[in-house]
C-alpha cells in the first residue's frame, strides 16, 4: 500500500513530522523487507527510492548505480546534512493515511536527528551478526546488491573480512557462493559497517520509550511481527 511523497506541500498532504510513523532502523541483510511484507501497514517510499529521488540527482548521479558509489554519494550528502535520509524524511510532506510505515534509518546521526524533529514516530530497531546478514545477501539475489569489483581485489579478500568476519564466518560464506559473489556482498557489509555504526542505533534506542529492538537471529518472522503489533497496540498507535 505505497503511499504518496513529496517535499512540497500538497493538497490533501500533512507534513511528516505531524504524522504516527514507524520507522524501521537497522542495516542490509537485518530483514527489513520480510517485516515489511509481513506487517502490510501502508507505507511511504523507503530509503533507496528517497535517496534516488533526493540525494543522488544533487550530485550528478542517477540509478542504478553499484553499492559502493552510493555509499559514496549518500556520505556526501550526511557532509552537508548530518541527519540524512531522516532530514528528507522530516521535510517531507505525505498522504494522510493514518500509520505510515518507513523503511529505513541507519546509523545513531539519522535515528537521532529524527527522534527529535519527528516527534510522533516510533522506532524498530532490527539487528543481527556480520556473518549472517552476509549469508542473507548471498541468498536474495538482489540486481541492487552488485558493487564494481576488479580482478585485483579477490586477493583483498580476507583483508577486508578483518573486523568484520572472523576466519570460520568467512570460509563458511565461502561454502555458499562463488567468491566473486562473497566479495561483492562482503563489500557492502563492510562498507556499511564503516558508514554506520551498527551498535548506534542500539546504545540510542535501548530502554527509549518510543523504540522496540528486535533481534532477528533469535525470533522468528511470526514472532517478530508480534512483537511490532503489541508495541503499536501499547503506544495506542492500533486498536
Amino acid at each position: 500500500m505505497p503511499v504518496a511523497f513529496s517535499l512540497e506541500p500538497l493538497e490533501g498532504f500533512l507534513p511528516a513530522k505531524a504524522v504516527p510513523l514507524l520507522v524501521l532502523v537497522g542495516l542490509t541483510g537485518v530483514g527489513k523487507s520480510t517485516l515489511v511484507e509481513a506487517l502490510g501497514l501502508p507505507r511511504l517510499p523507503d530509503r533507496r527510492e528517497l535517496v534516488d529521488r533526493y540525494v543522488l540527482p544533487r550530485y550528478g548521479a542517477k540509478p542504478p548505480i553499484p553499492r559502493e558509489e552510493r555509499f559514496r554519494y549518500t556520505r556526501l550528502f550526511r557532509e552537508e546534512f548530518p541527519g540524512g535520509v531522516a532530514e528528507v524524511l522530516a521535510r517531507g510532506y505525505v498522504e494522510a493515511r493514518g500509520l505510515l510505515l518507513f523503511d529505513g534509518l541507519r546509523g545513531e546521526k539519522e535515528v537521532a536527528f529524527a527522534l527529535e524533529h519527528l516527534p510522533r514516530a516510533h522506532f524498530v530497531v532490527l539487528h543481527a551478526r556480520e556473518a549472517t546478514r552476509l549469508k542473507r545477501l548471498l541468498s536474495r539475489h538482489d540486481a541492487f546488491d552488485r558493487v564494481a569489483l576488479k580482478p585485483e581485489e579477490w586477493a583483498d579478500l580476507q583483508a577486508l573480512a578483518e573486523g568484520v568476519l572472523s576466519r570460520e564466518e568467512l570460509e563458511e560464506a565461502l561454502a555458499l557462493a562463488p567468491l566473486e559473489e562473497v566479495l561483492a556482498k562482503l563489500k557492502i557489509v563492510a562498507e556499511e559497517k564503516k558508514n554506520y555504526d551498527p551498535e548506534g542505533p542500539l546504545r540510542l534506542l535501548t530502554g527509549h520509550p518510543r523504540a522496540l529492538l528486535l533481534d532477528t537471529e533469535a525470533l522468528t518472522p511470526e514472532a517478530e511481527v508480534a512483537s511490532v503489533l503489541g508495541f503499536l497496540r501499547e503506544k495506542g498507535l492500533l486498536e
